[in-house]
């Protein structure tokens, strides 16, 4: 069995490697969540990029991420906001979810709009985040509903996670501080 990577931007996605992910989403989420949808994954915010780890056709492993500007306290900061990490039931435990994060992680350092990864997950997960270089980051987050584009939502609930993208290993914060303060997505979740 071949194992590849792909690194693509949502709009050049060819009609095959987008039946993959739908074939990798929906395994995982369709009982619950429905069909996926690349241009509103369960409401989320899509992708701008996407790396896709394949074994011979099969998306096995995801990572997606989109550029925004968010603010932070007073600061604009420029974050891929990461979303859709999933591998495949079974895949997992073979390392395939670390290579997925470190490709993407490479595409968010190579990117000049890109300061910082930022995602915000489960508790249960976090472990797996950490040991791939993310920071967790204690604030109180804002972002439109993913169910009415009318309604902000606030929650200080959830783990939130930042990777520094600027530094060239990604493990040391020390030229890239994540500001202190409030957060807001301005936009959907990812």
């Amino acid at each position: 069995m071949s194992e590849h990577v792909v690194l693509v931007d949502h709009s050049m996605l060819s009609e095959a490697q987008s039946t993959a992910l739908r074939d990798l989403f929906d395994t995982e989420y369709r009982a619950e969540h429905g069909e996926w949808d690349p241009d509103r994954p369960y409401g989320y915010s899509p992708a701008d990029v996407h790396t896709i780890v394949f074994r011979d056709d099969a998306a096995v492993a995801h990572v997606g991420f989109q550029r925004r500007v968010i603010r932070v306290g007073a600061t604009e900061i420029r974050v891929a906001g990461t979303g859709g990490v999933l591998v495949h039931p079974d895949w997992r435990s073979d390392g395939v979810g670390r290579r997925v994060m470190s490709h993407a992680q490479r595409a968010m350092r190579d990117d000049p709009h890109v300061e910082f990864g930022y995602l915000g997950c489960r508790e249960d997960v976090v472990p797996f985040y950490e040991r791939t270089g993310w920071s967790r980051v204690d604030a109180v987050e804002r972002h439109v509903s993913m169910i009415d584009a009318n309604v902000t939502v606030t929650s200080a609930a959830g783990p939130i996670l930042v990777f520094a993208a600027d530094v060239p290993d990604g493990s040391d914060l020390g030229r890239a501080r994540w500001p202190e303060g409030d957060i807001d997505l301005r936009g959907t979740p990812w």
